[in-house]
């Protein structure tokens, strides 16, 4: 037996459970505990955590998985943190209660982070370290409107529609509504979320104005809308579209596959279709509880990284246990199949057209957890595109609030501390020396338009719908 083996399990004894922990020091006092701790170069190297009972809150979303695999794997207790996990009512709930100190943290649309720190709604300086995944969200229309999408849709030799479908297939549609004077209505989950940019994207691509928000008179962003955007929180997608209330939405897993097995609509485009390799949720803490309990931040980040190594390895051989303990009532609480049929590789469009997308969910591939800052930065452009940022701002701006908020000097640490652990190699993560926060130019999107996040203004302007320069509404 190793040296390594029998500290790291000595260790375990002794920190793994809090009464033996609590015990411990007791028994023996905290200079004993100190140099049990001191066995390793992480816990030396980050010190011990300044907070070990926290709350963490999450949605009822498939993407929260880190989350579930680091406290049902050990890998927060392994950090001598203590968490609990709490399903949150909506964004909004969520996000408050994260400002006002009710959550430690929280799984966090990409855009919450950004839009607290400028104001944007609630203001906060929210903070990420942490990228949660990439991609995991579509587009589902219901099942009377892909009557009248199909029509416009090329099919393939096996009869099956050409993907990605674009949303010319859906602007006739749209216009008959108009003709009629209906209004035609989808959902997304909240005004910064990326379901929104996204719907919004896909919609404009095809042509169709998803509107505008205006600070001073439409906070529901619908000013000059083809189509009227609403919120609606992702578990009650499937219900408010079956009663009609609205005809489509955007949204993360499993409510697209929902609907599929529901038999009350049609997923027709997947985010990964959008804009191939999108970042989607991330874990967002205060800034002040960062700088209030630093270590503790850099071990919970550390356990995230692991559980997203975890949901990833051996090309996804562990999704299927992660979806098992996704479908607990107290995670995700969808039907096994519900939440197999997109998370282990698959992705079902039309009833019966289930298609390989083995990248659909991306936890720690292609550096997924790491927060980049142009990642940061296309969501302020979009921000900016729609009216939700209401002038023109330089460059210079969105650099310096994509520093403000995304931290990766703080994902560096907590991945060295990992690497010289002996816990995961130096080759899993970007190189901490050279990286610079901005991926190359990317081409991955539906429309064919490039994004350099060095470039966000120049970036505004290659859009035929949206806002640009010193527009206003």
């Amino acid at each position: 037996m190793s040296n390594d083996f029998l500290k790291k399990n000595v260790l375990k004894s002794v920190i793994g459970r809090r009464n033996l922990l609590r015990k411990t020091v007791m028994t023996f006092g905290a200079a004993a505990v100190s140099s049990l701790l001191a066995f390793t170069p992480a816990h030396a190297e980050i010190g011990e955590p300044e907070k070990e009972d926290l709350k963490f809150g999450f949605i009822k979303l498939t993407d929260m998985a880190p989350l579930a695999i680091a406290y049902e794997k050990g890998y927060f207790e392994d950090e001598g943190l203590y968490v609990t996990l709490e399903a949150q009512a909506n964004w909004k709930v969520l996000l408050d209660r994260v400002i006002d100190g009710q959550l430690d943290g929280a799984h966090m649309l990409a855009g919450q982070p950004l839009g607290a720190t400028i104001g944007y709604g609630t203001e906060a300086h929210i903070i990420t370290a942490f990228s949660m995944d990439l991609n995991g969200n579509a587009i589902t229309v219901s099942n009377d409107i892909w009557e009248q999408m199909k029509p416009n849709i090329p099919t393939g030799a096996d009869g099956k529609p050409v993907h990605p479908i674009k949303a010319d297939a859906l602007k006739p549609v749209v216009e008959k509504f108009k003709s009629e004077g209906k209004p035609f209505k989808m959902g997304m989950v909240f005004p910064v979320s990326t379901h929104n940019y996204e719907l919004r994207y896909w919609l404009a691509a095809g042509g169709i104005n998803p509107g505008f928000y205006s600070s001073g008179s439409d906070v529901q962003g619908i000013t000059n809308a083809d189509a009227l955007l609403s919120v609606t929180p992702p578990p009650q997608m499937p219900a408010t579209m079956e009663a009609g209330t609205i005809y489509g939405y955007c949204v993360g897993e499993p409510w697209n596959q929902q609907a599929v097995f529901k038999g009350i609509g049609v997923p027709v485009v997947t985010d990964y279709e959008i804009w191939r390799d999108n970042p989607e949720k991330v874990f967002g803490v205060s800034s002040q509880w960062a700088d209030q309990y630093p270590n503790t931040h850099l071990r919970v980040v550390k356990a995230m990284i692991r559980a997203a190594k975890w949901l990833d390895e051996d090309n996804n051989a562990n999704r299927p246990e992660a979806v098992k303990i996704l479908s607990q009532p107290n995670y995700v609480g969808a039907d096994y199949d519900v939440i197999a049929n997109s998370m282990t590789g698959t992705f079902e469009y039309e009833k019966g057209d289930k298609r390989d997308v083995p990248d659909f969910n991306v936890f720690f591939r292609y550096n997924a957890t790491y927060p980049y800052y142009s990642d940061a930065i296309w969501y302020l452009t979009q921000m900016r595109r729609w009216g939700q940022i209401d002038e023109q701002k330089p460059d210079s701006w969105y650099m310096d609030i994509a520093k403000k908020v995304y931290r990766p000097d703080i994902y560096a640490q907590a991945a060295q501390a990992l690497i010289e652990e002996g816990t995961m190699e130096a080759s899993e993560f970007p190189d901490f020396a050279t990286e610079d926060g901005f991926k190359p130019p990317q081409t991955g999107f539906i429309d064919g338009v490039t994004y350099d996040g060095k470039q966000p203004n120049d970036y505004l302007t290659k859009f035929k719908i949206g806002l640009k320069n010193d527009e206003k509404i």
